[in-house]
């Protein structure tokens, strides 16, 4: 997916394919490489890397809303490190080398919605199979107040019937693996019992005992630690029961992971009964809220020959779909491209429902994915000055992002988009690619634009329009 793009009418505005950058440390050894990434860029890496085999497509929608949420819940995570969030189990895989069309187009289809509970978004846990029951989250994560994670029977788990799964290790080996994560066990490990179980059944406590010996241990972190050390594919979940035979334990269960929230298992063959990704999300989230804002928008849509505009108050918005109508059409006649089918603007009824939507800083004015317009209220652009100017900024990066080839760099993208959409070409210094996707420091952020656009300005003086528009198909010579 295309880099983080940012750029400037009165106010800065923003064109991105992802939200305010993440910063992510894809591997766990400490002097691995921290990188930037867009927050739609790390969902399609999560969703590649922990769904990318879910057969059906709502499904696949559903991970990216869950995703895309347990990112925003747990932003920071890992900030005493100097990065966000990792791309192990630990936060959420992420190989943004397996991403798909398919996961891009249910990243995109369902860019910027996020799951809400009261005014914030929710601690949107997966598995990969609940085996026909999903867990409370307070019997995983003590303390966890979260009644949109109760635990409940999942008959689409059921039907998608997958088999039990089996595996057995020496008394030995086991005791070796817990002693590595720190657990003890009795000296002479003998049998495993299930000393406490949760609400669903599944494993909360055990005894493992030998030589006279009983020693508690937390059935989640049992599991945890045979993993590290035997592998993640021998106990794959807390729905077992156990049997020990000939100095060996031998463990049968079903599912895999915790078992808290959406089951993917579940949620695919919910897809394939014919149930909408809001569907698979309202009944593994009950109580919960899929949205662009922490409350519902009632929007209105109004539509165009080639753009639709939503929007809460259509009688005082109605007026910018004939304003993007004709700047597009006078940028489809200076460029001589044909105008991207489906573009859409959405007009925020107020600051807060913008920002939580976009994740972009109150100094951004607008908000691009795609063919998709995010737009700060047009009352407080028009006060401003910078409704007219965003708007056909915020068009000609839909028309320039629709011709680039993968890889062009950011500066050009960006001040083409302002050249073409007659943006200031006053700018000196580089234009910084980096400078110019971070929105952490506003001026370093405006400079490196100017910079762009005076760039872009200079080329067309120099080449002619129509050399440097063809270079978004060869590429820069």
């Amino acid at each position: 997916m295309a880099p983080r793009l940012v750029t400037f009418a009165i106010l800065l505005t923003a064109a991105a394919s992802g939200q305010t950058a993440l910063r992510i440390r894809l591997k766990p050894a400490v002097d691995s490489t921290v990188i930037e990434m867009s927050l739609e860029r790390y969902v399609a890496a999560v969703v590649a890397a922990e769904a990318g085999s879910l057969a059906s497509g709502e499904a696949l929608k559903a991970m990216a809303v869950a995703a895309r949420t347990y990112a925003v819940y747990f932003r920071g995570r890992h900030k005493d490190e100097g990065y966000d969030l990792c791309g192990t189990t630990h936060c959420q895989r992420a190989e943004p080398s397996m991403v798909n069309s398919r996961v891009e187009a249910a990243v995109q289809a369902t860019a910027g919605e996020l799951l809400w509970y009261r005014g914030s978004p929710v601690l949107a846990a997966y598995s990969r199979d609940c085996g026909g029951v999903t867990e409370d989250a307070a019997a995983v994560w003590p303390g966890i107040q979260a009644p949109y994670l109760s635990s409940h029977a999942d008959p689409y788990c059921t039907r998608a019937a997958s088999p039990p799964w089996h595996w057995s290790a020496r008394a030995d080996e086991i005791a070796a693996a817990l002693a590595r994560s720190g657990l003890r066990a009795p000296r002479h490990l003998s049998g495993i019992v299930i000393a406490r179980r949760t609400a669903s059944g599944r494993a909360g406590e055990l005894a493992l005992t030998g030589g006279g010996e009983s020693v508690r241990v937390a059935a989640g972190s049992f599991r945890l630690a045979i993993g590290r050390a035997l592998g993640f594919a021998t106990v794959r979940g807390e729905r077992w029961e156990a049997r020990a035979a000939n100095g060996r334990i031998e463990f049968e269960g079903r599912g895999e992971g915790h078992g808290v929230g959406l089951c993917q298992r579940g949620a695919d063959r919910m897809g394939q009964e014919g149930k909408s990704w809001r569907d698979i999300l309202a009944f593994y989230y009950p109580g919960a809220e899929a949205g662009r804002s922490a409350r519902a928008i009632n929007w209105t849509r109004l539509s165009g020959e080639t753009l639709s505009l939503w929007t809460t108050q259509p009688s005082q918005d109605g007026a910018l779909l004939a304003s993007a109508a004709h700047a597009a059409r006078e940028l489809a006649a200076r460029t001589g491209w044909l105008p991207p089918p489906g573009i859409e603007l959405r007009v925020y009824p107020d600051l807060a429902a913008f920002r939580n939507a976009t994740g972009e800083p109150g100094w951004v004015a607008a908000h691009t994915t795609g063919r998709r317009i995010d737009l700060q209220p047009a009352a407080i652009l028009r006060a401003r000055g910078a409704l007219e100017s965003t708007l056909r900024h915020e068009i000609a990066h839909v028309f320039v992002e629709s011709q680039a080839a993968p890889g062009l760099p950011l500066w050009f993208r960006e001040g083409l988009a302002a050249y073409l959409s007659g943006g200031p070409a006053r700018g000196s210094g580089a234009a910084n690619d980096q400078d110019i996707s971070q929105t952490a420091d506003e001026a370093r952020a405006r400079a490196a634009n100017r910079a762009a656009a005076a760039r872009v300005a200079a080329l067309v003086d120099r080449h002619g329009l129509p050399p440097v528009l063809s270079w978004l198909h060869t590429g820069i010579p």
